[in-house]
């Protein structure tokens, strides 16, 4: 029998759900600025991939550890975190695993080969242990993070996007790893940490 890929831009029936929540403690000019579900990088794959979803939210505020273990005993959850994406009957969590996940089985935004496949996990384990920095910075920045984390993370992410010609990682091709370096830009804008950087945040900019 031959495997046929689902056409996931022709299914409606795929259900996101986010933890959507104001940033606290920061200054006057971010201050209740919603960041944590409208410039997720899942949400801009999906619009961008042209996949209808359906967008639900969770407030990320006082109400939310009872959400997160409800999550975890309906089956929904593992870890009581979001995102969590319903897909034919499937549950899929972590945001990496479920961006890599749509990237194969919409045969887009994933590398050709398996170096480039290889290059493009590289990076987005470099956002990773950056994200895992910012998690811990938010409500209280502090100095080492400001001042040696994130510009360490940029200048690598730099020196990636420069093997390349073209506004993307892997030139003019928009792949799955592009859209968590737009939302690490982004969300170190919300708080004021994000530095002056080269051509890999002009282009998102």
């Amino acid at each position: 029998m031959t495997y046929r890929r689902p056409n996931l831009r022709s299914i409606t029936s795929i259900s996101v759900a986010w933890a959507v929540g104001r940033l606290s403690g920061m200054s006057d000019r971010v201050e209740r600025k919603e960041v944590f579900a409208y410039k997720c990088s899942l949400r801009l794959f999906l619009k961008d991939a042209g996949v209808e979803f359906n967008d639900v939210r969770y407030p990320y505020d006082d109400t939310w550890p009872a959400a997160s273990a409800v999550l975890k005993e309906k089956g929904l959850s593992v870890t009581g975190r979001v995102p969590v994406l319903e897909y034919e009957g499937k549950i899929l969590t972590q945001h990496l695993a479920i961006l890599r996940y749509l990237a194969r089985e919409l045969g887009e935004y994933d590398g050709n080969t398996s170096l480039e496949k290889y290059f493009l996990d590289a990076v987005a384990d470099v956002y990773n242990d950056w994200r895992i920095q910012w998690v811990n910075n938010l409500g209280n920045v502090t100095d080492k993070f400001r001042n040696e984390v994130v510009p360490d993370y940029y200048n690598v992410l730099g020196r990636f996007y420069a093997q390349q010609e073209g506004p993307y990682l892997l030139g003019e091709r928009i792949t799955y790893t592009d859209f968590v370096v737009y939302q690490s830009i982004d969300n170190d804008s919300q708080i004021g940490t994000l530095p002056p950087c080269g051509r890999s945040t002009h282009h998102f900019q």
